[in-house]
């Protein structure tokens, strides 16, 4: 039986765990900048590592080239833009199975997968979010559509003739309402937008509040991104993913994920903003602290699989000058302009693709 069964998803973290998450919770940039006691993974040098790190193997430049062409498609304008290097993959020698990846996705993949997830994925009503419990959703209209909204479920976002347009290209001003507007006051597209929204659901379809996966059969992962992400991770299916959105001033508390049914890795990928990462050593007790910035990835098995791990800290002002302004910045002309309003909306931001497989075959 898988070790995760015997995991409990509401148990309280260790109090030395939680100290040292309210340590990094109130660190200053100058504080992050200069603490030793950090792991920053792009700046690691593969010739001259820190004790409790290990070069464990190299990702093949040529093996993530395909992968990106085959997601991006082959274009003049990405050529120079691929890894021409291998990327290291190194571990932790109190962790065990974590795997640390630094900028494993180049700009152009970052900007293309953020565009997928936020215009296609989000407009799909099938995939909940953090609003859903306590409002009426309505989404944009399909484009071509003269409708000015809809809820309907039977429009497949992945369909070329149903594609929904994109929360960035809706009127910022329109507003969506409670479901009981007795508790909660109504909310604009930009509110939503800006802060509101926490996190999006693909495939499975968590409940956070029960922590557990519903019973009904869920939507279909997006393929595309599942082909991708196969590409890097072969030992994980991707299952079910949660898209967080942070702001500056954000966090995430200490936590383990434990409502799946099998035991196979977690795939996490940063984009934005830079994060502090907490995660637990093989002894429960003590914890790393990983500077995660745009690109990077981690993958956690074995042991790590079950650790402690938080995100006490969003580092503002650490987004990539090329990411900065997106959504306002497309390969799409028209949708530049549209999403335009948005310019520098990343900024701010820091963007994580958590993706874990919920069962065996």
């Amino acid at each position: 039986m898988p070790l995760i069964k015997d995991l409990n998803a509401h148990e309280r973290p260790p109090e030395a765990i939680k100290q040292r998450y309210k340590k990094y919770q109130k660190s200053t940039l100058s504080e992050i900048d200069s603490d030793a006691g950090i792991l920053d993974l792009q700046a690691l040098d593969p010739d001259s590592l820190p004790y409790e790190v290990s070069l464990t193997q190299w990702i093949p430049s040529e093996d993530l080239r395909a992968a990106f062409n085959q997601f991006i498609g082959k274009s003049k304008d990405m050529q120079g833009t691929w890894p021409t290097k291998d990327i290291p993959v190194y571990s932790h020698r109190s962790i065990s199975g974590l795997q640390i990846i630094p900028s494993l996705l180049p700009p152009a993949v970052q900007i293309e997968l953020l565009s997928r997830l936020f215009h296609r994925d989000l407009s799909n009503p099938r995939h909940k979010t953090n609003l859903h419990l306590h409002y009426d959703i309505t989404y944009p209209s399909p484009a071509g559509s003269e409708a000015q909204e809809y809820q309907s479920s039977s429009v497949d976002p992945n369909s070329v003739g149903g594609h929904p347009s994109s929360f960035f290209e809706d009127d910022p001003a329109r507003v969506i309402d409670p479901i009981d507007s007795s508790v909660h006051k109504p909310l604009t597209v930009q509110s939503v937008l800006n802060k509101k929204l926490r996190w999006v659901t693909l495939g499975g379809q968590y409940d956070w509040t029960a922590k557990v996966y519903p019973a009904e059969r869920p939507p279909a992962f997006p393929t595309d991104i599942a082909k991708l992400l196969h590409a890097m991770f072969p030992a994980t299916e991707a299952q079910a993913a949660i898209l967080n959105l942070y702001s500056t001033g954000d966090h995430l508390s200490a936590h383990r994920d434990v409502s799946e049914e099998c035991d196979v890795g977690l795939i996490s990928i940063s984009f934005g903003c830079d994060g502090l990462f907490l995660i637990s050593h093989d002894d429960g007790a003590h914890c790393e602290i990983i500077r995660l910035r745009s690109g990077d990835a981690v993958y956690m098995d074995g042991t790590s699989r079950f650790a402690w791990h938080a995100v006490p800290k969003i580092v503002p002002g650490t987004c990539p000058d090329w990411l900065a302004d997106w959504p306002s910045c497309s390969v799409d002309e028209a949708a530049t302009s549209q999403r335009e309003t948005w310019k520098g909306w990343m900024s701010g931001k820091r963007v994580n693709l958590n993706v874990r497989q919920m069962a065996t075959p």
